[in-house]
């Protein structure tokens, strides 16, 4: 039996259902609807545990019945789609079944001395949503993205992060100059010149600069960066992906601090 206060829905002309199919299947849908689609059982439990309460919760008719015990309280609005409707509202091959609509959060203001990452043009989406997970397990509370990198709030970045998101200050598009601002020293990545990651005194906090998955960082940071890093590769590899790379970097700092 449903709770009087969730809302059925059962066709796709529906105005609400339109809106969640493009925030689901357009990554760029966030940014004018003001609102994030997290799909998923663990994204939603990742939410909730970091107090955060979601606008509208979404049930496929199936689920509902199951989860009303628990997540009837999630949000200020539950709708429960026909499971039909659901896989079509879905961009997943495999639907989670539920979700939340998240209030996009507020820009972050940039911080001056917290150590940071920096996304120089990131493209993909799964490797940005991996640098983000990256950095809220080794201590990084800002991550800020320069324009022509991955939309953060995107679908795919937020299933990539797998709740990473809600550790995090997250600052989008940001100008190259504003990185200054930090006031951190930077430190870049390199495949084939700097100094051995295993052998280099990293300072804390600092900010590392990820750059794009074929161009590597922009000459202009790197021109700035008080510290290039290169990872030792004996396998005898070219370069390592980017969010591996990452991994491996931030680990280093965030651990050894």
């Amino acid at each position: 039996m449903r709770s009087a206060s969730a809302a059925a829905i059962h066709s796709r002309d529906n105005a609400f259902v339109k809106d969640l199919r493009r925030l689901s299947r357009d990554s760029a849908a966030y940014r004018r609807q003001g609102r994030v689609w997290l799909e998923g059982e663990h994204l939603c439990r990742a939410a909730l545990a970091r107090g955060l309460r979601a606008a509208v919760a979404v049930f496929s008719e199936p689920v509902w019945s199951q989860a009303q015990a628990e997540f009837a309280h999630a949000a200020d609005k539950t709708v429960v789609l026909a499971q039909a409707l659901f896989a079509h509202v879905s961009a997943l091959e495999s639907p989670a079944r539920m979700g939340f609509i998240l209030d996009l959060p507020a820009p972050a203001a940039l911080r001056p001395a917290v150590a940071s990452v920096v996304l120089d043009r990131v493209q993909d989406a799964g490797n940005a949503g991996s640098i983000l997970r990256s950095a809220a397990a080794f201590g990084f509370r800002q991550v800020l993205s320069v324009e022509g990198s991955a939309a953060l709030w995107s679908p795919k970045v937020l299933r990539a992060g797998m709740g990473a998101h809600f550790a995090l200050d997250l600052i989008e598009n940001v100008a190259q100059d504003a990185i200054l601002r930090l006031d951190l020293p930077l430190l870049v990545t390199s495949p084939h010149a700097g100094d051995l990651l295993h052998r280099t005194d990293l300072p804390w906090p600092c900010a590392w600069v990820l750059g794009h998955e074929g161009q590597g960082v922009a000459p202009a940071l790197e021109a700035r960066a008080a510290l290039r890093i290169r990872i030792a590769q004996p396998g005898g590899e070219e370069s390592l992906n980017v969010a591996a790379a990452a991994a491996i970097c931030l680990h280093a700092s965030g651990a050894g601090r």
